[in-house]
């Protein structure tokens, strides 16, 4: 038995022995094929020419992250990849070099700063109000009971003059009296008296008389008083102006005192437009200029009016600021609380001067815009001096001998307070840009105004601008987002 356990545990040696030897061998023969000769020691070359220190890098022109040391397709958008001049430190900081055909990948193009009379379209939602002016209220100007309302509903047209209310007074009865009593003797005046006496009788008599016309009553009617010698217990009230009757506020039987509406009338004829204009639309707009809006009423159909005031203040939610037109609504097409969409087009000289032919050189009603005149001289409405067009800011009546220097919108890179351009330097071999901060004024529709910076004449990149900011940013050079450059390792590994 000692014999056969023995021979069992040898045998199982032997088999454990074999499979390790036969798996060494299995690993030698797979790692012969995956191990590499050592290569031979190379003694580098320190005077090497300028393309081995100094290795060309590949990048593309829309994602400029992506880099490599031979030429290829961007995995991100498959554009070719172009080549990364290396200009060996002649040019400046601020600028950068590209080969003709990078240019021509990049689609860069660009435009000349020129002096131009941009004009500005700007736009303005808002809504059509009624003219405060031309809305008036009939009052009671007499204490008393209401005994007929002519007009009993709302949105009845009434002509100015139109009587609308009946209405019953016990004082007018009583200073009816005291006039009729002034006119009787003023009738039995004695030729033999002084004229103090005859002055004093006259006189109660105007003071009774003016003070039926200020209960309410007219000079005819107050005529007839004096004709008949008959007492009125009735006073009719007419209306002041003619419109729409927009609310009644009494009915028939009530008692009224002094000053208690009755009615309130709304002259549709003249007509306000308010609108909302944004903070950066200010320097655009100016008292007096006209104005075109259109309405979902009347598609195609384009109203005019002028500014009449600017509001002051801006609205911190909206940010937006009134401004009220005067329009005239001789035909009642327009109805209050109608939506409008308007555009007032301005053309800016140079001090942020209006351009405007029909104000040039002009005088205007400060209250009144549609009150203008050749000269100086007062208001025919409400009698206030007028003021130059020019202290509204308007330009003079002469154009001014340069326009402002103006650039396309797309040009400009801006991002907070500051704007980069980048403009094309001449007398190069290759296509060179300099990046330029400068100064700009408003927009003018695809125009920007130009302030600092440019002079006429300059080529500056109109498409294609954020790709040469990006490949500025590549080099650690100053750029939109990094005005002082940035000092960054290169990519790559660096030992």
């Amino acid at each position: 038995m000692a014999n056969e356990t023995t021979k069992k545990i040898f045998s199982r040696t032997g088999i454990k022995i074999a499979m390790v030897i036969l798996a060494g061998f299995v690993i030698g023969y797979f790692a012969r094929d995956f191990t590499a000769p050592p290569e031979p020691m190379v003694e580098h070359n320190h005077i090497s020419d300028s393309t081995q220190d100094s290795p060309q890098w590949w990048t593309c022109s829309m994602h400029p992250q992506i880099r490599q040391q031979k030429p290829g397709k961007c995995p991100i958008c498959f554009m070719d990849l172009v080549k990364v001049e290396s200009s060996g430190g002649e040019i400046g900081m601020r600028e950068i070099t590209f080969s003709k055909d990078a240019l021509k990948l990049m689609e860069i193009q660009t435009t000349p700063v020129e002096r131009k009379f941009a004009e500005a379209q700007i736009r303005m939602v808002g809504k059509i109000d009624y003219d405060e002016a031309k809305l008036k209220h009939i009052t009671a100007w007499v204490p008393g009971r209401i005994d007929r309302l002519y007009v009993d509903f709302t949105g009845t047209q009434v002509i100015k003059g139109d009587h609308m209310v009946n209405l019953y007074s016990p004082e007018l009865i009583s200073t009816q009296a005291e006039f009729l009593q002034a006119a009787k003797a003023v009738q039995n005046i004695k030729p033999d008296s002084s004229e103090l006496v005859k002055r004093s009788i006259r006189s109660t008599l105007e003071a009774a008389s003016e003070k039926l016309r200020l209960l309410g009553l007219t000079e005819e009617q107050v005529k007839q008083i004096e004709k008949t010698g008959e007492l009125t217990y009735h006073i009719i009230i007419y209306a002041p102006i003619g419109g729409i009757v927009l609310e009644m506020h009494v009915t028939e039987g009530t008692y009224v005192q002094i000053g208690t509406k009755i009615y309130t009338i709304a002259d549709l004829s003249q007509l306000w437009v308010q609108l909302d204009a944004y903070e950066s639309d200010t320097v655009w707009i100016r008292y007096g200029q006209e104005v075109e809006f259109t309405t979902e009423a009347y598609p195609g159909e384009v109203f005019k009016g002028q500014i009449s005031f600017i509001s002051p203040t801006l609205d911190p939610k909206t940010r937006t600021f009134k401004v009220r037109l005067n329009v005239s609504n001789p035909h009642g097409k327009l109805k209050p609380n109608m939506f409008v969409r308007a555009v007032v087009r301005s053309k800016m000289a140079s001090g942020e001067k209006i351009m405007d032919a029909d104000m040039a050189g002009k005088w205007i009603c400060p209250m009144h815009p549609s009150v203008v005149k050749e000269t100086a001289g007062m208001c025919d409405i409400c009698q206030m001096d007028l003021v130059t067009t020019e202290s509204l800011g308007y330009i003079k009546a002469q154009l001014p001998d340069k326009a402002p220097l103006v650039i396309p919108a797309s040009a400009p890179l801006i991002t907070g307070k500051r704007a980069v351009v980048y403009v094309q330097v001449t007398d190069t071999e290759k296509p060179t840009f300099e990046g330029r901060e400068i100064v700009l004024g408003p927009r003018a529709g695809d125009y920007y105004l130009v302030q600092e910076g440019l002079v006429e004449g300059e080529v500056v990149v109109s498409n294609g601008n954020f790709k040469i900011d990006s490949a500025l940013q590549i080099q650690a050079k100053p750029s939109m987002m990094s005005p002082e450059g940035q000092t960054s390792m290169p990519p790559g590994h660096q030992h």
